[in-house]
Formats: C-alpha cells, structure tokens, sequence
C-alpha cells in the first residue's frame, strides 16, 4: 500500500520532493528538538493523484488521513470533534517551491456550535473561545467556499460601530455570539446548506481545497513566470493549534534573521499581542517591531532568539519564521528561506561566505539568475507603490520601471524628451522606424505583440522598460487618447509601467535609479571563475555594446545591420537602392552607404577592442523599408524621377501574405548580391583600418541568415570571399575572417553536416526557429496562448523560454552533425533565450562555445552559466 501521510517524526528536509518545503521544514525542526506543534502532512502524490482521478481523494488517502489524526489526539490528549476539549488544528499549503497566491491558511478548524461551548467552558476564557469559532467560520467560507471576506469584514465593522468600539479585542463573548450568528447567516445565504458541523468533514473540504489551489489562476500565472512544473502538485499540512489569542502573554509574530531588503544580520520582524496569524498578515492591526517582545515577554524572546540562531546555522541561509507564544510557551510554526531582494540576496551570499557558513560555489547557486534585473533596471519607490493603483497587466517584456506622460508617436516622443520631460511611448504595437521614440522613453506599452514582438526585442537591447500585448486597452492613435480599466488616458496624461511583473498603473509613480554594489562584482567574478560557456551580446549601437561590455559581455554575438538603415539620413539611400531598376543604379544607392555601414562597423569594433563580433547580413523583407507616408512617397518619387503613383505601386508589389517566410534572409542576397557585396566591403574595410589605426587584433565574423540549404550559402559565401578578397588586395592586408550562418530553419537543423561544409560556425536564431517549428507567428501567439496556458497544454511560452524536447532536439541534433563535419566548429545561440537561465543552462548541456543575449542580460547568463556548471 503506497504512503499517502507522514507524521511529522518520520520525515526530514530531504523529503522536499514528498512532503513540501513546509511539511520537510516542519519534519526537520521536529528531528532538532525544537518547540513545533505536532501534526502530520499529505504528501504531494496524493495531490497529484486528487486531479488523476478527476478531482476525488481516494478512500486509500483518507483512511490514512484519518489514522494519521488518531495518533494526533493520542500525543494531544485532545479528542477531535469532541465537545470537552476538542483537538483543533490548522490546514495549510506547502509546496516544494515557496509559492505566494496560493491557498491561505485556515485556523481553529475543529470547532462547531457544541465545542465551542466546551471549549470556552474548558479555557475558562469564553471571549476567546468564540473569537476563534467567528475566525474559522470567516476563513472557511472564504477559502474553502470562495465566499467573498468583505461580506463578514462589512458584519464585523457594523457590530463594532453599533457597540462603539474600534478594535476587534475591544468585543465582548456576548457580542462575538452575535457575530457568528450573522456570519452563519451569510454562509447559508451564499451555499444553501448549513454551516458544516462535521469536523470530519470540515477537514477533508479545507484539504480538497488546498489541492484545488494548486490550480487557481494565481498560482498558474506564477509557475510560468517562475518555471514551476505543472505536475509538482502542493502538499497540506495538518497541525494542532496553538493560540496567540488567549490574552495578553499570547500572541503570534512573523521574523526573519537577516533584513529580507538589505540583507543586513540581525533579527527583523514583528508581532501583535493576543492576536491569531492572519492578523500580522492581513495587516488589520499594527504589529509591533519584535524588539518589543524582549520587554512584554522577556523569557520568551531570549527562547526566539537562541532557536532563531540555531536555525539559520542549521540551514546555513536566512530563515523567514512564524511564532506563536501560547499563555507564555513559544511554539515556532515553520521556518524556509526567506525571500529576499536581489540587492539583500548578494550582501546574505556574501556575508554568509564570509562568515565561513558556505562556499563560493553555494553563494553563486544562491543567487535566483533574473532576480538580477533587479539591479540594472530602476524600480518603483516601495513607499509611493503602496497607493499605486493598477489599471491593467499584460506581459512584462522587458524589466525596470518607469513613469511618464503619454505619447502616440515616435516624433512626439522624442520632441518631448528633447524638452526634458519623460515620456512613456504608448502604441498598438512598434515597428523598426519608431526606434527614436523607443529610444526617447523611460518605457513602452503597447497593445499587441509577445515576449519577442520588435518592441520587447528591442525594449530589452535598450535596457528600457516595456509592457506588450494589452489587449484590454482599446486605443485610438489618430485621436491620441486610449482607454484601460474603466479610465481614459489623453497625451500627456501620466501612467507607470512595471517591466517586471506586467502592471500598468495611474499616474506618476515615484521610481529610484538601480545601484550596483562591491557585492555584485564579487557575485560575478565567482561565476566568472566557473562556468565554461562564454558570454556575448545582441548590439547593433556602439552604447549598447559599451554597456554590454561594462556587463561582462565577451563579445558580439549578433548585431543586426538593418537597424542601421533606419536613421533619416540613410533611410532615403535604401529605398533608392529598392526602387532602382538596373544593377548598376542599385550598385550606385548602395555605394553611397558605404562610409556609413563602414564608420557604424568602426565604431563597434573600436568599443570592443578586439572582442569576437558576428555581424549578420541584411534579413528583414524589403517592404520593411518603405515609405508609408504620402510626403515620404513624394520626395522618394522625386529623386528617383518616377510618378508617385509608381513608387507606390512598386511599395505595394513588396508587400507579402507571409513576409516572415518570404523574401527575406540570404535569399535577398541571391536576388541581390550587389547588398551582400557592400556590406562584405563595409565589414572588411571597417576591421582593417581599425586594425591598423587603433591595434586590435580583430577577426571579423560575417553571418549569412536563414540559410535552409548548403548551396543557397555556397552561392552567397562566394559573392562574399570574392569582394573580402578584393578589399584585402586593395589595402594589402593579411586579416583572417569567418564565415557563418543562423540556423533557424528546421530544414538547416536537419542538413547541418551538410551546411557546416560552408559555414565556420553556426548561430542558432531560435526566435525563427521556435516560429517555424512551431507554427506559430511570434507576433500573433500571444493572442491564443493564454488559452494553451489555462488549459494546460503548455506551460510556459516557448518565445520566452526555450522549448527543450522540440526546438532543443533541433538544436542539439545540428550541434552534433555540425561537429562531425567541422570538429572545431564555434556554436553560439542568439535568440532572446540567451539570456533565460533555464535555455542558458540547456546550452550548456548541449555542449555550445556561447549564450548571446541583450545587454543588461549580460550578468544573467554569466550567473545562469556557472550555475548550470556547478550543478551539472
């Protein structure tokens, strides 16, 4: 017979798996001696098998249960039910990884219409004893039942103001008995059947409950956001109640032994007399700092103090505690690590290092990889978030906070940031020619697009704050006004905008600048020390390569020509070179771009000093260029001496049914390798001269993108060898360059012995390559995912976080048959996965050179690297 239910004394904080963090922390402190109330825990198998078999507990499970609460009331001396002395206990959730939002605890739950006669009778404390009955009835309706609190929040407060009294201990036992008439009241009302008066019964609902929790929307939300399988399943901890609410030598507190902010040692926490958990919690009366305890309860807090050490070196991290001291006995609830800001997580690591509790190695795995962003991005003031009021919540695509006035256009934007102000840029969703604007503004909303649309790709590259894909806000950009959560926002009004947890909020929330401390450069030369992958950046400007470098960066991974062409001043040259109908006109417009492709190569180049840069030839689709403005087409028919009615119909004839399948890659280069000629001449003249004028030894790295086939490269690497050739004879010089690909088809993945014959190294692009072989346009999933998401079909998104048995067997499969073509063949990815720690650590496995990824996810990727070196 499999077992469903451990007592406390048989498990230990290796059972994580089995038991919870909660239920294995509880085991442990029991082992260690130390004051716990007893109790049992169901074990998170059970959960799993409560949803195999259609949400229903075996009669296996509760029969253990059950056995598991007659042993309970053997070591209590209490009898469950019973209407003497009843054993109470608490029901609450615990799975393996600390998990907010899901299901709270219930008190006191035992108790009916008779035991609690008996149980005031038995503590001569009749006040006390109805207290706990109107508690439990409160946070059984509400989670059990999903009754709403504020139905019994409004009973209480009108009770209280008819008595006059503002606080709930200021009520008397006649005034509570009235109390839970009302509450039992508003449970018939909201069920239709009788408060339950079964305490067997009571106790298998709150434990269905806990397991239901573990599917609520909250918690799915968070197991995607923090990479949490769906099948862990939660534990439920059952355990006798000890009370903080007998008078005044009781009361309950929450502390932990290291600033959970600043990682300063030293206790931190607080406490209420004669109070029950959720008061400390819920915030309804002010606690005390735990300080205090040493003067209301002296012997106590030198009881708190000496166990609360004992924990933290027992566990060698900083414990996050609740207490409870029963009529002048402490009894300590749980302990677990405690969560903590990223600033706290490094001085703790750190400090804990140097107290000689820990290694190095342990620091460095101590540390979760994207809580980083914490640091390199500003966030909001604590004090000024508390009053901020959400109006809606999208995807956090890019991290940081920001706080601005509402702008439409990239013009606006900019104009308005050139005067000083800061701006939020609002939009249905951006494209390459609002990069300016995207540049101007502390952050970026915008109504379609996912976690790798242009705008989160680029927001990311920038280090700027973005929320993408709201489709709650219905937006009109010629009015210049767009509509969120029942409030309507005109230019120039001011929201703020969270990049990391997706909330949009009203007006002009307080921000702060991010500070990186001693602390993180010496984080970082610990993972430096240990991982094997390199780590390069995605950098099309020579800040973000500046910045990517002040990071950690060791290279370029990919830096993305087309963004070049954007700028005012080349863009005209691009769409001349588009629109010519001859070679040699088209030879004519890009031969003026030149000395611009070639001084933005120069400039990269001379930031990196030498440093690995793969420049990717020109991929996107030429109608991307085109003008779409009426003056725009006017002055472009102009100059080419064309009608506007021609030029928009060779714009229009550009325009594709898939254009990300369409012409745009290697295949423009095969149409016209005049472009890949200029950019081979831009690339090898840049390399040279910087070479000559500045010393650095640079090997210059050219990417041929989208290849699906070896003689698609072949025929474009010859155009390319030809012209590097030429410029090498002409400037007499000996530089040695590279040739590469992007392997983001499925078809390249699939011929990568054949493809590496050609190229020297392969990049993966897995943006394209998650988009083709899923299907999925990475612009348009984001509409339908959720749904994938709810329904559990998939867990996370694959932009987001790489799709390891599918897109990852591609990746591995063209890494292996690359090798065996090319044993010394470089590997490198350059999608945004780069900088998720998950994918980071899969390309580690697999065996790649190195992870590209934005700038400010340099430090991730450097700490996701050793971590995944360390644990691997």
């Amino acid at each position: 017979m499999a077992k469903w239910v451990y007592s406390f004394e048989e498990g230990n904080a290796d059972m994580r798996n089995l038991l919870g963090g909660k239920g294995a922390n509880l085991a442990e402190m029991t082992n260690l001696g130390l004051p716990i109330p007893q109790g049992f825990t169901v074990t998170t198998e059970a959960c799993t098998d409560y949803y195999a078999k259609g949400k229903q507990i075996s009669e296996e499970i509760k029969e253990q249960i059950f056995t598991a609460l007659s042993q309970l009331e053997e070591k209590q001396g209490k009898k469950f039910g019973d209407t003497e002395s009843p054993l109470l206990v608490s029901v609450r959730s615990g799975a393996r990884a600390s998990m907010p939002g899901m299901m709270d605890t219930i008190l006191n739950l035992g108790l009916n219409d008779v035991a609690v006669e008996g149980f005031a009778a038995k503590t001569g404390n009749p006040r006390f004893a109805y207290d706990s009955y109107r508690r439990f009835i409160q946070m059984f309706s509400d989670v059990v039942m999903e009754i709403p609190k504020s139905f019994f929040e409004r009973i209480l407060d009108e009770i209280k103001e008819g008595k006059g009294v503002k606080f709930d201990t200021e009520l008397t036992a006649d005034d509570l008995k009235e109390v839970i008439v009302r509450f039992k009241a508003v449970y018939k009302d909201k069920m239709g059947v009788d408060f339950p008066q079964d305490p067997k019964e009571q106790l298998m609902e709150a434990v269905k409950a806990v397991f239901r929790s573990w599917d609520n929307e909250r918690a799915i939300v968070y197991r995607r956001m923090n990479d949490i399988p769906g099948d862990w399943g939660t534990a439920v901890n059952v355990q006798a109640m000890v009370f903080g609410n007998m008078g005044n030598t009781s009361g309950t507190g929450v502390a932990f032994t290291r600033n959970p902010s600043t990682g300063a040692k030293g206790i931190y926490g607080e406490y209420l007399i004669n109070a029950q958990g959720e008061d400390v919690v819920a915030g309804i009366r002010t606690p005390q700092p735990i300080t205090r305890l040493e003067e209301d309860l002296p012997e106590c807090y030198k009881q708190f103090i000496n166990i609360a050490g004992k924990l933290e070196d027992h566990y060698r991290d900083m414990q996050d505690m609740e207490f409870t001291i029963e009529d002048g006995k402490l009894f300590f609830l749980q302990t677990r690590n405690g969560k903590r800001t990223a600033q706290a997580a490094l001085q703790i690591a750190c400090d804990l290092v140097d107290e000689g509790m820990i290694t190095p190695q342990e620091a460095v795995l101590r540390i979760e990889a994207k809580s980083l962003d914490q640091l390199l991005h500003p966030t909001f003031d604590p004090e000024a978030l508390k009053s901020g009021l959400v109006i809606g919540q999208a995807l956090p695509a890019s991290p940081g906070a920001a706080a601005g006035k509402v702008y439409f256009t990239s013009q606006e934007a900019k104009t308005a940031h050139e005067k000083g102000e800061r701006v939020v840029l609002v939009r249905l969703e951006t494209s390459p020619e609002d990069i300016e604007g995207m540049h101007a503004a502390e952050g970026i909303l915008t109504v379609r697009g996912g976690m790798t649309s242009h705008a989160a790709v680029v927001a990311r590259g920038m280090g700027t704050c973005c929320v993408s894909g709201c489709g709650d806000i219905s937006i009109n950009e010629e009015e210049k006004v767009f509509e969120l959560g029942g409030h309507v926002y005109h230019e120039g009004d001011y929201i703020s905008l969270d990049g990391s947890t997706g909330k949009i909020y009203d007006g002009d929330i307080k921000t702060q600048e991010a500070s990186i401390s001693g602390n993180f450069g010496r984080i970082m030369g610990w993972a430096d020390s240990f991982r094997k992958l390199k780590v390069r950046t995605n950098a099309d400007t020579p800040e973000d390569a500046a910045n990517a470098v002040k990071y950690g960066a060791e290279g370029i991974g990919l830096c993305r020509t087309e963004h070049m062409f954007f700028n005012p001043d080349r863009i005209p040259k691009i769409r001349q070179m588009i629109l010519s109908r001859t070679v040699q006109e088209r030879e004519k417009a890009l031969n003026e771009l030149i000395p611009y492709q070639k001084g933005d190569f120069k400039a990269l180049y001379e930031v990196m000093e030498g440093r690995p840069v793969t420049i990717r030839f020109l991929d996107p689709p030429l109608h991307e260029f085109v003008p779409t403005e009426k003056d725009d087409i006017d002055d472009l028919a102009v100059k080419m001496m064309m009608t506007a009615e021609e030029v928009q119909e060779v714009c229009d004839s550009l325009h594709e049914f898939n254009p990300m399948m369409g012409h745009r890659g290697c295949r423009l280069a095969v149409t016209y390798p005049e472009i890949a000629r200029m950019q081979t001449r831009a690339v090898m003249e840049a390399a040279i001269e910087v070479k000559q004028e500045k010393g650095f030894d640079i090997v210059p790295e050219i990417m041929i993108p989208l290849v699906g086939e070896k003689k698609e490269l072949k025929y474009v690497k010859e155009v390319v060898v030809e012209t590097a050739e030429k410029v090498k004879q002409e400037m007499n010089s000996d530089i040695i360059y590279h040739i590469g690909t992007m392997i983001e088809i499925p078809r390249a993945a699939l011929l990568a012995d054949e493809i590496a014959e050609e190229a020297e190294f392969f990049s993966f692009g897995t943006n394209d390559l998650t988009q083709m072989t899923f299907g999925f346009s990475r612009d348009d999933a984001g509409k339908f995912l959720n749904e994938y998401y709810k329904k559990k079909i998939y867990e996370s998104d694959p932009f987001a976080r790489l799709d390891q048995s599918g897109v990852g067997q591609l990746v591995q499969m063209a890494a292996e048959k690359g090798r065996k073509t090319r044993p010394d063949i470089k590997l490198g990815i350059c999608g945004e996965h780069g900088g998720d720690p998950s994918s980071v650590e899969f390309c580690h496995k697999v065996g790649l050179t190195y992870v590209s990824c934005s700038p400010f996810r340099v430090p991730i990727a450097r700490l996701a690297a050793a971590q995944a070196a360390i644990s691997n």
